[in-house]
């Protein structure tokens, strides 16, 4: 039985980074951003990103199979970066060469591409943020990497797990 290939390695991509956090969390309880209002302590708030674009390595989690190749970045909030189409060698999720953050999340930085997860609401707070990662091999031959945290502001759990099985061109 063919096997999916599951794998943790580093990458290096341009990187525009964002600057410390506020020292002090913002206590706005009627700030309305990008349609979403209420509190974010106990987050910081990150009002500036850098002009100057520098490398910076990622640990990323990667899922292959004959089809497609899948590649997970944890410490960006566990989105999934990129989903190529091996057979054309299309990519068929935007795939964002640089990491440069527009400030439009709640607590600030987010970026453009690949796939966020958003819990507990759109542009998650932490969607700029390291997420817990995992990852398991399948006995029908398939693997699952899971992503998760634990929200700050509310105490609630989110997780998303991404399947990949041999032979199937999805996940």
């Amino acid at each position: 039985m063919k096997q999916v290939r599951v794998w943790e390695e580093t990458v290096t991509l341009p990187t525009y980074k964002a600057a410390e956090a506020e020292k002090s969390p913002l206590f706005l309880e009627n700030r309305a951003y990008q349609g979403s209002t209420g509190k974010v302590y106990p987050l910081p708030v990150t009002e500036k990103i850098s002009d100057t674009k520098e490398d910076v390595t990622y640990r990323a989690v990667y899922l292959e199979n004959d089809y497609l190749l899948v590649m997970i970045l944890p410490e960006l909030g566990g989105r999934i970066q990129r989903a190529l189409d091996k057979t054309n060698n299309y990519d068929f999720v935007y795939y964002n060469h640089v990491i440069k953050p527009a400030l439009v999340g709640l607590a600030g930085p987010w970026i453009s591409g690949g796939i966020e997860f958003n819990w507990p609401q759109h542009h998650r707070p932490s969607t700029y943020s390291p997420a817990d990662c995992c990852w398991q091999e399948n006995k029908n031959g398939s693997a699952t990497v899971f992503v998760s945290e634990i929200d700050k502001m509310y105490g609630t759990k989110g997780m998303a797990a991404f399947t990949l099985y041999p032979d199937k061109a999805y996940i």
